[in-house]
């Protein structure tokens, strides 16, 4: 056990928004039990339906996001049990987060996020792709339905068709025809209309070449990434990768890292997915996320232990941090497992 500064308390750690995210769960109970013997992790959600809910130590049902009792909950939650991190899992959640996090650092808890520009610039595909383009980033050329309609010379087929705002590839689908096309426009305009005129918006970009990677970076609270470790994705399945391999790329890496240093305020976990084509050795990135990904397992038993190194931040412990300690060609083959309840101890 390290020694802890401060007032030598246990680690508590919450997760919110749990989920599906077992592994997550386990990840920080395996860490905080080693590094403070006596801590805890706790899971909020929603729904006591949620698996990762019953992993943890303590799970804690609380109001759904769009609740505005939701924050005076957590912020009780996390005075009660004394909540030394938090780490949001949905992006639907950030800017719960993002709003609120002087409130939680007022009370002794550090919400690991990035900082607000950093989410913003990730939540929102129209902005992740100009600060790419501005900063001199590899990525896809992007347009909206309309302009690709209006100029099929520099738009040929196939398109990818993406929400400007949107999560775990939802309405994401490769775009072959015109009328195809002419419907995904439609769609924009549709939903535009209906909203604020930017959360319906599409946009459209063009077939990244290669593979596409995931890249697992931490970054500590000076801005420094601490490591970054590439996935290729082998087989997705629901948005999520379920098959993939860590690739030691050094072109991923030093990517990575540049992009971690221009961000403004990166910090925590974070992922980027990049397309990779051996052939003409061009990358392409084509999303940023401040959390961690459903793949993270992978990295993390490869040996980029980000729960530990993250928790030795926050407490100002001396880091054990090794960007290079990681297995190359590890293999995750995920597989459906369940957790079983009592139904009796369900909430009436």
């Amino acid at each position: 056990m390290a020694d802890l500064p401060g007032d030598g308390r246990p680690l508590t750690v919450l997760v919110s928004s749990a989920g599906r995210r077992v592994e997550l769960v386990r990840m920080f109970r395996e860490v905080v039990a080693d590094l403070t013997p006596g801590g805890r992790v706790l899971a909020t959600d929603s729904s006591w339906y949620s698996s990762a809910f019953h992993e943890a130590d303590e799970g804690l049902i609380v109001p759904r996001v769009s609740d505005p009792e939701l924050v005076p909950v957590l912020l009780e939650v996390c005075r009660r049990h004394r909540v030394d991190v938090v780490v949001p899992t949905t992006d639907r959640e950030m800017p719960v987060w993002m709003a609120e996090r002087d409130r939680f650092a007022a009370i002794g808890t550090t919400v690991a996020l990035s900082a607000d520009e950093v989410v913003a610039i990730a939540a929102d595909k129209q902005r992740t792709h100009d600060w790419l383009t501005g900063n001199g980033f590899p990525t896809v050329r992007q347009a909206r339905p309309a302009e690709a309609l209006d100029d099929p010379a520099a738009w040929p087929l196939p398109l990818m068709a993406k929400p400007r705002f949107g999560s775990a590839s939802e309405g994401v689908g490769l775009v072959r025809s015109r009328a195809e096309l002419e419907l995904v426009a439609a769609r924009h305009e549709a939903a535009a209309a209906l909203s604020d005129g930017t959360r319906g918006d599409m946009v459209v970009q063009t077939v990244a070449t290669g593979t596409e990677h995931t890249i697992d970076v931490l970054v500590d609270g000076s801005g420094l990434c601490l490591c970054a470790v590439p996935r290729r994705r082998i087989e997705v399945r629901g948005g999520e990768v379920s098959k993939a391999v860590t690739v030691r790329s050094p072109e991923l890496i030093d990517l990575a890292h540049a992009l971690c240093k221009a961000l403004p305020g990166a910090y925590g976990v974070l992922n980027f997915q990049v397309f990779a084509d051996e052939a003409s050795g061009d990358l392409a990135v084509i999303e940023i996320n401040p959390r961690f990904g459903g793949g993270f397992p992978l990295s993390y038993r490869a040996g980029a232990d980000y729960p530990r190194w993250l928790l030795e931040d926050v407490r100002g412990l001396p880091t054990s941090a090794d960007p290079d300690r990681w297995h190359d060609g590890l293999v995750m083959l995920r597989y459906d497992a369940a957790v079983f309840v009592d139904r009796a101890d369900a909430p009436r």
